[in-house]
């Protein structure tokens, strides 16, 4: 195997029945305010946006893992996940000036589950999320500028729902070609050495997270779930010959050393299983 074949979309939401703030309704109208987050606002920040119909959220592009959306930003290869949420709606993400829709987040996943959204830092009433699209395909980047493994966009924190407990994180060494697992003092718990990509089709460096999982018996992965982040190919658009937008997916597979792959990251029975026990919404970080 050589890339995570991504599973055929489930089909999403039928209407949208409630008006809020940024958000749309995938149900009747909900307001899960026993299940929010109860977070502080560290600090003033800018305004909320007035609220867009239903039919407004439905033409944002939906920020999936195979969407290409210039307007997200990028993610700082160093951002440090604070905590993973779900989401009651499907909600509007913002660019920069906190002002100007630029894509819709759906509350559910392409597999159907719930979407799982990792924020990395806050401002007054906003949260700055990472998602699962592109920000720019690397056909259309510069030398000085290439395109980023990782994009991320602003949304309104009130519509992330209670806390998600992530207190390890996965780093992946290229050059070493190890995975580890920190615990929150940012010790090593478990390594194990990986297969990585090779110099024509280079894994990514960058920060993402654990956004989805699932088995694939056509591929041979039918004990072995299959490990999506949301990190995506930055040397080629397609670097696995396919149409899964260059994402990276972390897998079993006999073969688990050396640059050997499209750019996912390839494991040993034993590494995939520690993977697997790890919550979505874990942070991913691959270094050179």
């Amino acid at each position: 195997m050589t890339r995570p074949r991504i599973l055929a979309a489930v089909a999403g939401c039928t209407a949208a029945l409630a008006v809020v703030l940024g958000v749309s309704a995938c149900s009747p109208t909900v307001t899960p305010t026993a299940t929010r987050t109860t977070t502080a606002t560290p600090q003033a920040g800018p305004a909320l946006p007035v609220g867009l119909s239903p039919s407004q959220i439905k033409e944002l592009p939906g920020a999936t893992y195979n969407a290409v959306i210039p307007a997200l930003l990028p993610a700082t290869t160093t951002a440090k996940v604070t905590a993973a949420y779900s989401l009651a709606f499907d909600a509007v993400l913002y660019g920069a000036d906190f002002r100007t829709p630029v894509a819709r987040l759906d509350a559910k996943n392409f597999l159907g589950e719930d979407t799982v959204v990792v924020r990395v830092a806050q401002k007054g009433q906003w949260s700055l999320v990472l998602t699962p699209a592109r920000k720019e395909l690397p056909s259309n980047a510069t030398s000085s500028e290439p395109a980023p493994a990782q994009s991320a966009a602003w949304m309104p924190t009130r519509y992330l729902l209670t806390p998600i407990p992530v207190t390890r994180k996965v780093v992946i060494s290229t050059s070493k070609q190890t995975l580890s697992i920190l615990n929150g003092e940012g010790k090593a718990v478990q390594s194990f050495p990986v297969g990585v990509g090779t110099s024509t089709t280079p894994t990514p460096t960058g920060t993402g997270y654990l956004q989805a999982r699932y088995l694939d018996p056509a591929q041979g992965q039918g004990e072995h779930r299959i490990q999506l982040t949301s990190l995506h190919a930055t040397a080629a658009d397609e670097p696995y010959g396919g149409s899964d937008g260059g994402l990276i997916g972390i897998h079993f597979q006999t073969t688990a050393t050396g640059a050997v792959s499209h750019g996912c990251v390839r494991l040993s029975a034993e590494a995939i299983a520690a993977v697997d026990a790890l919550p979505l919404g874990t942070a991913v970080q691959i270094t050179g």
